[in-house]
């Protein structure tokens, strides 16, 4: 799979949030990269300050990350499918972490 055919999956899946979620996402970048090196095998990584836990000392902060990494995504699949499902699947996983959700319940509703 190419790589602009990977970075389109990743726009569709965000494409499938919500709409009235979407506009509550605010000072986050999108990225995707080939994997991740000090873990190899990870899938997707939020980094930043959850929407959950932002204060008044959060203005003029820097954006935060989610990272999707393709190569393990790739790895893991069989068919263009699969990876059109794996890819949703860390891309909601990972937003959600930015909505404070944590990966035990996201385990539990099936995002995990």
């Amino acid at each position: 799979m190419s790589d602009e055919r990977f970075d389109e999956l990743v726009g569709d899946a965000l494409d499938l949030i919500p709409e009235q979620l979407t506009h509550a996402i605010d000072n986050v970048v999108v990225l995707v990269e080939p994997n991740n090196p000090e873990e190899p095998g990870l899938l997707g990584l939020y980094h930043g300050i959850a929407l959950t836990e932002r204060d008044s000392h959060y203005g003029g902060s820097l954006p935060d990350t989610i990272t999707i990494y393709r190569e393990p995504l790739l790895a893991i699949c069989n068919s263009e499918a699969e990876v059109v499902e794996e890819v949703a699947i860390t891309v909601i996983h990972e937003v959600a972490h930015y909505f404070g959700i944590e990966e035990e319940r996201l385990h539990e509703l099936g995002w995990g």
